[in-house]
């Protein structure tokens, strides 16, 4: 049965479409022609122009199967062509008189529909590649792309001038040959001191993967460091010497004054009788302003060396309560919160929790009010707030500037040393005015 089945569609093949379109035409239409020969020839005699109708009849038959396939294969080859064109990528032909209600006209009108919306698609994606090529051209970041076998097959300018050359140049070098060989294997982002053609300094290097064609491809970007951290130092300079300018300037003000003072006491001659007692009270004041310069720079020492964290586990909620009862000058609500457990270096967190509570009571104290202390786990991390009701944060840009304090006699190293400690767990420290009363917020993250 299978093999007959292939014989006849090997014959089927063997015959186009358009001849067995004609075949079946004059297949249909075999009969009423057998009918009407026959009607013809029955008569006896047979009628003198039996021979000639008949052939005109049957010319006439195959003339309207010719043109019944003319008709069929017409739209058949117009449809045909709007594919090629779609497949050619040329949306802009149509099908014309196509109407609703015709099976080739239905077809006709949802290929003009697919050749508008793919050309629809096309202009935007033409366009968004366009902004995408200005944006990475614009970039002050170098963007290149290797292909499967590691061979170059993009740069932006920075790129460019990172590597010393033009594209047309390096188009098609390995990534060994351009000093990135190494840069296609990482799995994180990394910093590290480069030599380029086009200069030295730290350059962060981040790898991705994409497909093209079905194979990955993969695309660096190199970001220059140097400037940036040469930028942000100065400023942190900056703010650091205009700090340290200001206790310094607090203390030698008075020494320069009474250093003048006991010149002038001493040039007198003869001297007063009470001469002593003013040389004694500008010398006193002269070792005040000495011994507070000494423990200025002792408190400069100890934050300038803060160890790196020793992690052990320890449970946070019994750290948290031995923190608030050292508290004296106030109680200390604490909201409890989930029983955890976190990896961390449980001295260094409760120092950064007593200065945080500590800057809360001093807030809170003139005013009154309460100081809460509460904790949550929020997916993988830890998130610790202590809420004053304080007058709430002053606008200043130098809250954690080292030394910087608005309060008197403070040391101005708490909020820089909490937040120090937090960001060598690998979390962060934020101060924000609150929301729904007076006062702040000092919010904590830690990873569990």
């Amino acid at each position: 049965m299978s093999i007959e089945l292939n014989q006849r569609r090997a014959r089927a093949r063997r015959w186009g479409y358009e001849t067995r379109l004609l075949l079946g035409g004059l297949i249909v239409a075999m009969p009423a022609l057998l009918s009407l020969l026959v009607v013809l020839w029955v008569h006896e005699p047979p009628h003198a122009y039996a021979w000639l109708l008949s052939i005109v009849i049957t010319v006439i038959t195959v003339l309207l199967a010719l043109e019944l396939r003319r008709r069929a294969i017409y739209p058949l080859r117009t449809l045909s062509n709007l594919l090629e064109a779609l497949r050619e990528g040329d949306y802009s032909l149509r099908g014309s008189a196509a109407r609703r209600g015709d099976a080739i006209g239905e077809v006709v009108i949802e290929i003009n529909t697919l050749a508008q919306t793919l050309r629809e698609q096309r202009l935007a994606v033409e366009e968004k590649s366009a902004l995408l090529t200005k944006v990475i051209a614009a970039l002050d970041i170098a963007v290149l792309a290797f292909d499967a076998e590691s061979h170059l097959k993009l740069a932006n300018p920075a790129a460019e001038r990172l590597l010393g050359s033009s594209f047309n140049f390096l188009k098609g070098r390995s990534a060994a040959a351009l000093g990135l060989g190494d840069c296609l294997s990482l799995t994180e982002p990394c910093i590290s001191e480069r030599s380029f053609a086009g200069g030295n300094g730290r350059w962060e290097v981040r790898r991705a993967v994409f497909r093209e064609d079905g194979r990955p491809h993969d695309l660096l970007v190199i970001t220059d460091l140097s400037r940036t951290l040469r930028e942000e130092e100065r400023l942190a300079w900056q703010r650091l010497l205009r700090v340290l300018g200001h206790e310094l300037n607090n203390s030698l003000a008075p020494i320069r004054s009474m250093a003048a003072t006991l010149a002038k006491l001493l040039a007198v001659e003869p001297m007063a009788e009470d001469w002593r007692d003013d040389a004694g009270s500008a010398l006193g004041v002269i070792g005040d302003r000495a011994e507070a310069l000494a423990r200025f720079m002792a408190r400069y020492t100890a934050f300038a060396r803060l160890p790196p964290p020793k992690p052990r586990r320890f449970a946070f909620a019994e750290l948290v309560q031995r923190v608030a009862h050292l508290e004296q000058r106030m109680a200390v609500v604490v909201e409890a919160g989930a029983a955890v457990d976190i990896d961390a270096d449980p001295d260094q967190i409760e120092q950064a929790l007593i200065n945080l509570l500590k800057n809360a009571v001093d807030a809170t104290l003139p005013d009154g009010g309460e100081v809460r202390i509460r904790w949550q786990c929020i997916d993988s991390e830890l998130s610790i707030e202590i809420i004053d009701a304080g007058s709430g944060l002053p606008h200043t840009e130098n809250l954690f500037v080292p030394f910087f304090t608005t309060k008197p006699g403070g040391s101005g190293i708490g909020l820089v040393l909490a937040r120090q400690i937090f960001e060598a767990h690998g979390g962060s420290l934020t101060l924000e005015n609150r929301g729904d009363a007076q006062g702040c917020v000092a919010r904590g993250i830690l990873p569990r």
